[in-house]
């Protein structure tokens, strides 16, 4: 049942006058249900028992954690077909992508659960005491990753599971051993009081002090500011436009104590498509990037919304091609129409740019909310100059770009701005022939493809899911797979500590079993 309420820890509350609905993007209707945006108490409450749990919560066993972690995925899949009903209903998203969406969630959880057991995410490193050590004795000196405090979760517009609720943010944060508090998103606020009293049980059922999560409604941009300025919170995650990432960034710096505010803003995702590879495979490329660009409406932050090639048959074949394929695909319902909106306004922008030519035109009668796709062809000469045409359109929208040589397709990677990701369509021999492209794009890039797509995150240690400025704004941490945790950890060394008052993790007898790095040797032995 959705009671519209806010979770200040374990306790439902709806004590703010300010009310307001989700949207059913395909019905093109308000949903039923009336949920109560948080009141600046009902912040201040959340964070202050966050506050308070931070302590016993993170001086847990890992092993209890991790049972928290493992109970959150159960109680998600109990939830059942209520759950993937209302995500349905609130992102007009097909079955298919819901419960894709709903693995993907509990199959994180279950992976920073299996992390926190096998324990190298503490980076533990011993270097232990030389007293006699000529001239000077060396002191013993013991460090490894502690958790930073209470974290202020966003939860993302176009993944309402997967990087929401109890999405990878909030997972990595809890395993880390900081409490949550989740500002929901107010598209899929139904969805996310679902999963939020999914979470709630599983603490309840774990013993986890209350505090340890909270889920808080919100409309407008209010209670996310006020969150990221409490004093109390000491990072902040986020997925979502670079406006509000940088608006979050601006405000926890100038805080009394600034924080970390770890946003992944989205990018425009280049793909080199070089002339080996579309002579070769041109139609079979053309019919993969034109299912990739149109997948779920184009609403992803990998979307591939700009391919670049060099002029030529292969390539002139390639758009063409591109072109027919995308022209096949029916368009799909976005998320909201705010999102739809937002997508015409953008494609029409970038559209009415001089010297740009549209090489698709669906016709014909399309439903609300429904995203006509468009690619659009342009001079590498014409995209250098214009800066507009370097813009994201959220939406299932590409720029073709065709370049004179190899010489000027290297000139406008360089001049692009951070991505997510970059890929390279070729053969081995053409890779190993254009190292000034791979070199360029690498440095542009969290993730550089080989003869793929962008669109599609695995969740695993290897992942990196962040970039250079202005894809994220710290290119050193993921979002998605493990190493996300590393985002809400700070080294403490200990220096001639007590060994019986040591951390476990620090402590001579090996007790956690964990991989460790003692006087500069990887081990799991005893010292």
């Amino acid at each position: 049942m959705i009671t519209g309420k806010n979770y200040i820890g374990e306790e439902q509350s709806a004590k703010g006058s300010k009310t307001f609905h989700t949207f059913n993007p395909k019905l093109n209707i308000p949903t039923e249900w009336t949920f109560y945006e948080a009141d600046i108490k009902e912040i201040e409450a959340a964070v202050e028992k966050a506050s308070k749990a931070f302590d016993p919560y993170s001086n847990l066993p890992y092993v209890q954690r991790a049972k928290f972690l493992n109970a959150i995925a159960d109680e998600i899949a109990v939830l059942g077909e209520q759950l993937i009903t209302v995500f349905m209903q609130e992102s007009g998203l097909p079955e298919g992508r819901a419960l894709g969406e709903r693995g993907r969630t509990m199959g994180q959880l279950r992976a920073f659960a299996a992390l926190l057991l096998e324990g190298s995410w503490v980076a533990a490193t011993i270097d232990t005491a030389q007293p006699s050590r000529e001239p000077m004795p060396k002191v013993d000196l013991r460090k490894m990753m502690v958790p930073i405090g209470p974290i202020a979760v966003f939860g993302a517009s176009n993944f309402p599971l997967a990087f929401s609720t109890a999405g990878g943010d909030m997972a990595s944060a809890l395993a880390a051993g900081c409490p949550v508090v989740v500002k929901s998103h107010p598209m899929h606020a139904g969805t996310g009081e679902l999963v939020s009293s999914a979470i709630i049980k599983a603490a309840q059922r774990t013993g986890m002090p209350d505090g340890v999560f909270s889920n808080l409604n919100s409309s407008d941009v209010a209670v996310g500011q006020l969150l990221t300025m409490h004093p109390k919170i000491k990072g902040v995650g986020f997925t979502g436009s670079f406006n509000g990432g940088m608006a979050l960034y601006r405000l926890a710096n100038q805080r009394k104590e600034p924080i970390p505010v770890f946003a992944e803003m989205g990018s425009i995702n280049p793909v080199v498509a070089l002339p080996g590879a579309l002579k070769e495979k041109g139609a079979y490329w053309a019919a993969q990037y034109a299912g990739s660009i149109t997948l779920g409406a184009g609403q992803f932050c990998t979307n591939p919304g700009l391919i670049l090639g060099i002029k030529g048959a292969s390539f002139s074949n390639f758009i063409n091609t591109l072109s027919a394929e995308i022209e096949k695909i029916e368009p799909a319902c976005m998320l909201h129409p705010n999102i739809y909106d937002g997508y015409q306004r953008g494609k029409q922008e970038l559209s009415a740019q001089p010297r740009t030519e549209k090489i698709t035109d669906l016709k014909g009668e399309i439903p609300p909310n429904h995203a006509v796709q468009r690619i659009l062809a342009v001079d590498a000469k014409v995209f250098l100059e214009n800066p507009i045409l370097h813009r994201e359109v959220f939406g299932p929208f590409s720029i073709v770009v065709s370049c004179s040589d190899k010489e000027e397709l290297v000139h406008v990677i360089n001049h692009l701005e951070g991505q997510l990701t970059g890929t390279i369509l070729g053969d081995e021999d053409e890779l190993k022939r254009s190292p000034k492209v791979a070199n360029a794009l690498m440095k542009r890039v969290g993730r550089i493809i080989f003869n793929g797509v962008p669109t599609g995150v695995e969740v695993c240690p290897s992942m990196m899911h962040g970039g250079p400025f202005p894809a994220s704004t710290d290119s050193r941490f993921t979002s998605v797979g493990t190493s996300a945790i590393k985002r809400w950890v700070r080294p403490v060394s200990f220096q001639s500590w007590p060994e019986e008052l040591l951390p476990q993790a620090l402590q001579n007898k090996n007790v956690l079993g964990i991989m460790r790095q003692v006087n500069g040797e990887n081990t799991d032995r005893n010292i």
